[in-house]
């Protein structure tokens, strides 16, 4: 079996350049990257360094201006934009340091979205998102709305979301970047303990070094290349 099929996630040669009129902004080139079953990965840079937009890539969310992007061995170049939809929601989770939850719905309901959309009973959706909301304690908010809900709360329905469907690999873009401290490190430590659990891939943009050194790998973006940090520079 080759890299390919082995990685969650593979980046060849990587490039991403913004036209606007005869101006080209170059964010990075030839980047090459692998996310392997199970690992742990902190991806930190100074803001503009472009660490959304790489995240954005590798989750099929943005197009490369060059090179190829595989998630689950399979080309996202070669999908439809339905096909890359429905990969995403099978094999990707998405966290943001927003937590993007939808006012009108339960956490519940929140939390069931991806299942539904992946043509899942609703039987079963319910159940399963209920397992999941109390494994990040919230077993006794299930029916609040966001609104109702403290930050950390809605961001483990966040997460309680973005892993509802087993994948491969979550994606988390300043997944704690919004709490306090005390409220970030709990957070930050369900993720860990799910990872764990479930196998799930992790690929976190973060500027908490802190948090970032309980990741299995740390790499810096920085003039448009990534290169791996030691444990002494983190």
């Amino acid at each position: 079996m080759n890299d390919v099929t082995q990685a969650v996630i593979r980046a060849e040669n990587l490039g991403k350049t913004y036209a606007e009129g005869k101006l080209h902004t170059p964010v990075f080139s030839g980047l090459t990257l692998a996310i392997h079953p199970g690992e742990t990965v902190a991806i930190l840079g100074a803001s503009g360094a472009g660490k959304s937009t790489l995240l954005h890539l590798l989750g099929g969310l943005d197009v490369p201006t060059a090179g190829e992007v595989y998630v689950a061995g399979q080309k996202m170049s070669a999908l439809s934009d339905a096909e890359r939809g429905r990969l995403r929601n099978r094999a990707l989770g998405f966290i943001y340091q927003f937590h993007h939850l939808l006012p009108e719905l339960s956490a519940l309901e929140n939390v069931m979205m991806p299942l539904l959309l992946a043509g899942r009973p609703l039987a079963e959706a319910q159940t399963r998102a209920q397992a999941m909301l109390e494994a990040v304690g919230l077993g006794h908010r299930l029916d609040h709305k966001p609104g109702e809900l403290s930050g950390g709360e809605r961001q483990r329905t966040a997460v309680a979301r973005a892993l509802i469907n087993r994948p491969a690999c979550v994606l988390g873009d300043e997944p704690t970047g919004n709490l306090d401290e005390r409220t970030a490190a709990q957070v930050f430590g369900q993720m860990l303990e799910l990872n764990r659990v479930q196998g799930t891939s992790l690929v976190l943009v973060t500027h908490d070094r802190s948090l970032a050194r309980r990741l299995d790998r740390v790499l810096e973006l920085h003039e448009g290349r990534l290169r791996t940090l030691s444990a002494a520079e983190v």
